[in-house]
């Protein structure tokens, strides 16, 4: 694989420690854990938004009132990677229209290329290259 794109060594860090206490290393972890550790309000309040005894997202966590426009963006694309997971009566905020529209975008690709790896390889340009004069 890759080598996986960090906001900070504190993301990396709790991404990390979060695959180990899981004991979970699997795309679904990877995505959601990695979305959840790019910014420290989600990573402080990672209880509310993951429930460790039974292994599931806790989407009531959305509600919480430390969250802001941009966590609760990063918190429904965390959530949608996870479970196909969309808010009722709200399932165009978890639309790349709404979910991009903020600084986390750049660490957003990184998680959907942590959950779905085997379309995210990347691949060599086999077709012929354009002369500049095609382009």
């Amino acid at each position: 694989m890759e080598t996986i794109r960090f906001a900070s060594k504190e993301h990396k860090s709790f991404y990390t420690q979060m695959l180990l206490k899981t004991r979970n290393n699997d795309s679904y972890h990877q995505a959601f854990f990695y979305a959840m550790g790019i910014c420290e309000e989600t990573r402080r309040n990672i209880r509310t938004l993951f429930d460790f005894k039974n292994g599931g997202i806790e989407p009531d966590g959305l509600l919480a009132p430390w969250q802001t426009g941009g966590t609760r963006r990063l918190c429904r694309l965390a959530f949608n990677l996870w479970n196909g997971w969309t808010e009722e009566g709200k399932e165009q905020y978890s639309a790349p229209y709404k979910l991009f529209d903020c600084g986390f975008a750049p660490y957003f690709f990184e998680a959907i290329r942590l959950r779905y790896p085997e379309y995210c390889r990347s691949m060599e340009l086999s077709a012929p290259r354009l002369s500049k004069k095609a382009r």
